[in-house]
């Protein structure tokens, strides 16, 4: 059985070294590659410090997994939330906060909505078919790069990793998806993602503008599989919070 280890960024949120944030650029999720194009990537800091990733997916709203917002099992306050968006270098970008009382969570998912100011960026298409056995798919994030001691190589720079849409009774991802749920299993094909991508997006594998959002990365192996919530069976929710 393959031992489940979510993508639990919390257990690190204040253990990442201030030199994350100037260190030289990391080039992969582990085994992975450097992103050169993903507007609509966010990257979420409490404190002011690196913890998880996420989707821009309206100018308003940022979706990310939900326990990304929670601290020993309680919401974080809004006023230590931020977001750096509009660059694929975290130590650049603009910065944006959660307008307060603006977060919405899922109930049959890891996902958070959070409302924020307009932002200057492009937005995310949003998938309306459901994920299938065999589909390529490309995670994004700047976590760790390394495993082991993963605070000590959370990337300044977005990464991503190439997986491949798995059945769900595959094995390799028992204890990762439940039955009936909305979580999908992916296998790697390049890279894997790991701590700090958590919350991130996973997205159909398109030219440069008509990718869709498919997922949102909530827990990996660190070695070869890797799971998400399903966007196609979050949709509903997500047009109902966003048109607010």
């Amino acid at each position: 059985m393959v031992r489940r280890m979510r993508v639990l960024l919390l257990s690190v949120l204040f253990l990442v070294a201030a030199s994350v944030m100037s260190s030289a650029p990391a080039g992969a999720v582990i085994g992975g590659s450097r992103s050169v194009y993903a507007p609509w990537a966010v990257r979420v800091l409490v404190d002011g410090r690196p913890v998880c990733t996420a989707t821009a997916v309206s100018r308003r709203w940022i979706l990310s997994a939900s326990h990304c917002f929670y601290e020993q099992a309680q919401p974080i306050a809004d006023q230590r939330i931020s977001f750096r968006v509009g660059d694929l270098d975290v130590r650049k970008g603009t910065v944006v906060r959660p307008v307060p009382g603006g977060r919405v969570g899922s109930a049959h998912a890891d996902m958070m909505l959070v409302k924020v100011p307009p932002m200057r960026i492009r937005p995310a298409r949003l998938a309306t078919a459901h994920v299938h056995q065999g589909e390529p798919v490309r995670q994004y994030g700047w976590g760790a790069t390394c495993t082991g001691d993963e605070n000590r190589c959370q990337s300044p720079v977005l990464k991503q990793a190439d997986l491949r849409v798995v059945r769900p009774d595959d094995p390799r991802c028992d204890g990762f998806t439940a039955p009936g749920g909305s979580d999908f299993c992916m296998e790697t094909v390049s890279g894997i993602p790991a701590g700090g991508d958590s919350g991130g997006p996973v997205m159909s594998i398109a030219p440069h503008g008509t990718e869709a959002l498919l997922g949102v990365f909530d827990g990996s192996d660190r070695q070869s599989v890797a799971e998400a919530g399903e966007i196609a069976q979050q949709l509903a929710w997500i047009r109902s919070v966003t048109r607010r």
